[in-house]
């Protein structure tokens, strides 16, 4: 789902066409004429039903007293045991951040120079690499994971949190290239003229105007790449040694029953990556507002 929607906005960004005036004043006619109970309405409203209603289930029974399905009363029992009595989950929560963080940072860094280098210049095996450098998109997990182990085991590297930070980095890496790409190939070359009129070198041209021109798109596969990586479960199961993530902590107590646990941390979890998202959501466009 998660690259259907990149490719999707990838391309969306890619058209310079769809954003003229013209097409603006057709889109504006096209919804006027639209009716309040379209079939599109109607599919658009079952969809974020599907997608939101588990949440707002999850929400509910956070606050349920007993460990049933049975609504017995408003408590907040199990936010008292998240935060009081589950030191082993706030230790698989830790590591899911760090592995997150740095995996984020090590894809965002070297996907969006891939993405300049390759956007701007030309050398042989280009277009070969554009061409491989999606295949962790399209290859089942499954299939990543066993080939990073194999890698991993080939070179006798011990597994745990630095094998599980290589193969993150691996499977977001290609994402992070595809959302800075759509951003690299609207940008204007003369502003690279110009600087070089002005007397800047290659390196502050970089840092300087092509850094800051492309940082909403650099900011988005920052993003997109924590998501990824917080939320993988199949390909850190066979990377991950004895180093529990959050994924893997929660796949272990299901096992036995599911926790309201769970639904109290998914909660918290939900307020703050929502209110992070609208803080980013706010700086994107004061950002790109400026540049």
């Amino acid at each position: 789902m998660d690259f259907l929607i990149s490719v999707i906005l990838a391309f969306l960004k890619r058209n310079p066409v769809a954003k003229n005036e013209a097409n603006k004043h057709a889109k504006r006619g096209w919804k006027k004429r639209g009716r309040a109970f379209s079939f599109s309405n109607t599919v658009l409203l079952i969809a974020l039903l599907f997608l939101f209603v588990p949440l707002f289930v999850i929400i509910f029974y956070s606050f349920n007293a007993s460990k049933g399905s049975h609504f017995t009363g408003v408590s907040l029992v199990w936010y008292e045991e998240l935060f009081l009595k589950s030191g082993r989950l706030w230790m698989s929560l830790f590591y899911s951040a760090v592995v997150a963080l740095v995996s984020a940072i090590l894809s965002t860094v070297l996907g969006s120079l891939a993405a300049i280098g390759n956007s701007w210049y030309k050398f042989f095996g280009r277009s070969y690499i554009q061409s491989v450098s999606f295949l962790p998109m399209v290859l089942p997990e499954v299939i990543m994971g066993v080939s990073l182990l194999i890698f991993l085991s080939g070179i006798h590297m011990d597994l745990g949190l630095g094998t599980i930070i290589i193969a993150h980095t691996t499977f977001c890496l290609p994402f992070v290239y595809l959302m800075v790409s759509a951003r690299v190939d609207e940008f204007d070359y003369s502003i690279i003229e110009a600087s070089h009129d002005l007397g800047a070198n290659e390196t502050q041209t970089l840092f300087k105007v092509i850094i800051p021109a492309i940082m909403p798109g650099i900011m988005s596969g920052f993003m997109m790449s924590v998501t990824m990586s917080i939320e993988d479960f199949v390909i850190t199961s066979l990377v991950n040694g004895n180093v529990e993530t959050l994924p893997i902590y929660v796949y272990n107590m299901i096992r036995h029953g599911v926790s309201p646990v769970i639904n109290a941390l998914s909660f918290v979890l939900i307020l703050l990556i929502g209110g992070l998202a609208v803080l980013l959501r706010k700086s994107l466009k004061g950002f790109a507002a400026a540049h």
